[in-house]
């Protein structure tokens, strides 16, 4: 083969093999010299992890320019997959969404690095489950900027931590009671629609949940690694999308990373530390190599100081590489691939009517009404924002409370349930009280330092239950 022919704007491939014994190793930089090539993105290395390689050149990128989904790509096919992009040379590149050969649900991770594309994948990801009459339950944990046309196209939607763990202890609770329910009636599979639908949580930008100091770690570690135990065969999986560059971002949990590295893995454009983490980890063989994902596809020019050409050589101009990446769970690891072009090209001042369009008409599918009641309070009252904020603020006092120092009790008597310490407040008032007036009466008793929101849950309670009386708005006093 010679560097002209490849200029004459033909296809090259070559076969390469090294001797038995040896591992094939190569050095892109130098394979690009030693070919007279000067864009290594017109470059595609495979390997097969031993022996042998499969380098194929182009006469330019041959993802550079890639269009949108058909309807066709969006539906399941009889293994279970969906057509996400294409591979480098024109083959379609498939994800499985479920396994019917098994009836189990997938167990998903996507990694990349900040504008590797990740919230267009999530989107396309979730308008497929629409299509396909799966049960999305979304958390988008950028305070609902990643995919805001994802708002009435899921079943849930939630866009903050506390929504978050609300969402996984649902979950949970579901796959739970799918089993006492399946075991009942003598069923060892998951059989898709019949009676129940598939169910997918996805957590978008994952690692703000789960990474070291994140304040709702340790539960959410467990409730994914619940899920990942029981989820997968009652229909329920479980997918996170994140930054992370190494799975102790991810909860740091050995049955996580187990998990996970028999699943679905995407990974984008990446940092040279998350690579060594990968493969640490085991999510990528020890003997695979990746080529390197660019951030565009701008050339690399030497421009000499006396060069007096006014061309404007910003690579900023250039195309970028949003969506490339790899199918490190395909037959095909080491095969550079590129997502479908989900959404408009520039962006819109508002929803994009381009993804809105991927989801399609109709409601989506909704949880099965005989797993509502397990689901709890917090499905029931998902669209209603008042009532699942109140949730969401009573997830964050239990935090609150769990940070807290235990204070000694004093020899007054304070201390003690945090109900009990209020009601004796309230009975030495000669008036009605705000929440705040308590809470600054019950941190004075001794006891454990409690913050507002704990109080205002612990009113509301004793109201209902008529310990303590409602006398106006936000206003308490002692049952009479």
């Amino acid at each position: 083969m010679s560097a002209p022919a490849i200029i004459d704007g033909e296809i090259v491939e070559l076969e390469l093999e090294v001797p038995q014994g040896q591992v094939i190793r190569y050095d892109l930089t130098a394979l690009v010299s030693a070919l007279g090539i000067t864009d290594p993105t017109r470059i595609s290395v495979e390997t097969d992890g031993l022996r042998r390689a499969l380098v194929t050149v182009y006469p330019s990128n041959p993802l550079a320019l890639m269009p949108p989904p058909s309807l066709a790509d969006m539906m399941m096919d009889r293994n279970g997959r969906v057509v996400v992009g294409r591979f480098h040379n024109g083959r379609p590149a498939r994800r499985r969404i479920f396994d019917l050969s098994t009836g189990s649900a997938v167990r998903a991770l996507v990694f990349g690095t900040t504008g590797a594309g990740k919230s267009r994948i999530v989107q396309y990801l979730n308008a497929v489950e629409k299509r396909n009459g799966f049960v999305t339950w979304y958390a988008d944990l950028k305070g609902g900027q990643s995919a805001p046309e994802a708002e009435g196209q899921v079943d849930w939607r939630v866009t903050s931590q506390e929504g978050a763990i609300l969402m996984l202890r649902a979950a949970v609770a579901v796959a739970e009671a799918r089993q006492r329910r399946y075991s009942a009636a003598g069923r060892n599979a998951f059989l898709l629609n019949d009676p129940d639908p598939a169910i997918t949580v996805r957590i978008d930008e994952a690692n703000r949940l789960l990474e070291k100091g994140a304040p709702y770690r340790d539960e959410a570690t467990r409730l994914v690694k619940e899920l990942g135990r029981t989820g997968r065969s009652v229909g329920i999986g479980i997918e996170l999308d994140a930054q992370a560059s190494h799975l102790e971002e991810l909860g740091g949990s050995d049955t996580l990373r187990a998990m996970l590295k028999e699943g679905e893995v995407t990974l984008l454009r990446w940092s040279s530390s998350m690579m060594r983490h990968l493969v640490a980890d085991g999510l990528l063989p020890t003997g695979d190599q990746l080529q390197p994902i660019p951030k565009t596809l701008a050339p690399r020019v030497l421009r000499s100081q006396f060069d007096l050409d006014d061309e404007d050589d910003d690579e900023d101009d250039a195309p970028g590489t949003q969506g490339t990446g790899y199918l490190l769970s395909s037959p095909r690891p080491t095969a550079m691939m590129r997502h479908w072009r989900i959404g408009s090209i520039a962006p819109t001042p508002g929803l994009d009517p381009e993804i809105l369009a991927l989801y399609g008409p109709g409601d989506p599918a909704h949880l099965e009404v005989t797993s509502h009641g397990d689901a709890g309070v917090a499905y029931e009252v998902r669209h209603d924002p008042v009532a699942f904020e109140a949730l969401c603020f009573a997830v964050a006092a239990e935090e609150d409370e769990k940070a807290q120092p235990v204070k000694p009790i004093s020899a007054g008597g304070g201390g003690g349930r945090l109900e009990d310490r209020i009601v004796r407040v309230l009975a030495r008032a000669e008036d009605a009280m705000t929440a705040d007036e308590v809470l600054a009466l019950v941190n004075t008793d001794g006891g454990k330092t409690v913050k507002v929101g704990s109080v205002r849950n612990a009113l509301v309670g004793l109201a209902d239950s008529g310990d303590v009386a409602r006398v106006g708005r936000g206003l308490y006093a002692a049952a009479r």
